[in-house]
Parts: C-alpha cells; structure tokens; sequence
C-alpha cells in the first residue's frame, strides 16, 4: 500500500511497484484514510510518507503497527531530519528512504522491508543504532518485588536475538546459522511474543540494553 499526498507522486511510486511484480491493494492521500484503506486492505507492506494531512505519518504508522505488528513500515520521506528518522522508527516504521531515493533502491528497499530487514538510507542506520545504544545506557528502574521474572528464551532464540542486534539481515542469519529464512522468521516472533515487543525495532533496542550486541 502506499500513502503519499502527491497524487502523481503516489501514482508513480504504485506505478513502479507494479511494475516490478508487487501487488499495490491500495493507496492513500491522507492520514485518516490511511488508517481507514491499509485496516480494510491489510497489507504486508506500507510504504509511507510522514507529512501527511488530517493524520501525520508517524501517528498512522504507531497506530497500524499497533493493531497488526506484523505490518513492515517503509517511510519515504524528502524529510532528512534525525528527530523525523527516529520519530518515524520510534512509531514502528521498519526503514527510511529519502525520496531522492532512485526506483532501484526504492523497489529493493521495499523487497528488504517485506521480509522485515531494517532498511535506511546510508548514513540513517548509524544515527538509529547509535540512538538505541544512548537509550540503552540510561538507567533503568529497579525491578519491584512483585514485578514477573523475564521470560525464559531458548538457547536459538537468543542467539538469533543476538544476531539480530548486530544488525545482520534475516537472511544473513539463516546462512550463518545454517538455517532457514522462514525458521528466522518464526524464531523472532516466538521472541516478540515472550518479551511482549511489537517490532525488530524494539527488539533491537531489548538486546543492546542487554549487551548482547557486544558478545
């Protein structure tokens, strides 16, 4: 799906998807409608502008992320700003492309995002890990006495969680591990589901607050 408030920009981004064998289900001009199609549509990828009127882009992301995490955000944006980029990540989206992005990298970054790596345009990624590591090292509040222990993740759970934090791609995994994608795949949602996360993005963070980045 992807919602943009430049009709010949948003036709033309459909268009180009298309063309390279995606199924576009729906588009979208506003925030509001966005929400209201990409409910009706459920698409597995949104490919998302943040400047958007009656809803701005990082409220629809937080919102559909929300109701079906298993949705991939792909923000494209003109907006180069870091407080945009981590706004944008923070609210669920899976990467950030900047519009001056060519149809190349556009039709690949959404192939990436599909199968949920995180893409950035170069120079992005640095600035959102190295946000995460600064979040990371702030302190936490003591667990109290009645708070639930965290649960208990297996030994491939946590090496995949591991990797993930490195930032390798799902794919690189699965050839490190010698395993495959879709066994990634289910190993990061049995993940997100024991840690009640919603997103690789807040996975990430989950890992580098636990130093498993380092090891």
């Amino acid at each position: 799906m992807v919602v943009d408030d430049h009709p010949m920009w948003r036709d033309a981004v459909a268009r180009d998807l298309t063309e390279s064998g995606f199924d576009v289900v729906a588009t979208a001009g506003d925030g509001e409608q966005a929400v209201r199609r990409a409910k009706a549509a459920a698409p597995d990828v949104l490919v998302l502008d943040l400047n958007l009127p009656a809803k701005p882009g990082v409220q629809v992301c937080k919102e559909l992320v929300g109701a079906n995490p298993a949705l991939r955000v792909l923000v494209l944006s003109a907006s180069g700003e870091h407080a945009d980029v981590l706004e944008a990540v923070k609210s669920g989206a899976t990467g950030y492309l900047l519009k001056s992005a060519s149809t190349e990298e556009l039709i690949d970054a959404v192939r990436r995002t599909a199968v949920g790596d995180p893409v950035f345009t170069p120079g992005l990624a640095g600035l959102v890990l190295g946000e995460y590591r600064r979040l990371a090292s702030e302190p936490v509040p003591a667990a109290g006495a009645d708070e639930p222990k965290a649960p208990q993740l297996t030994d491939r759970e946590t090496e995949v969680l591991r990797l993930v934090a490195k930032g390798l791609s799902y794919k690189q995994i699965a050839e490190r591990l010698v395993i495959s994608h879709r066994t990634v795949q289910n190993h990061v949602q049995n993940t997100l589901g024991k840690l009640q996360l919603h997103n690789r993005v807040e996975l990430v963070r989950y890992a580098i607050e636990r130093g498993l980045d380092d090891e």
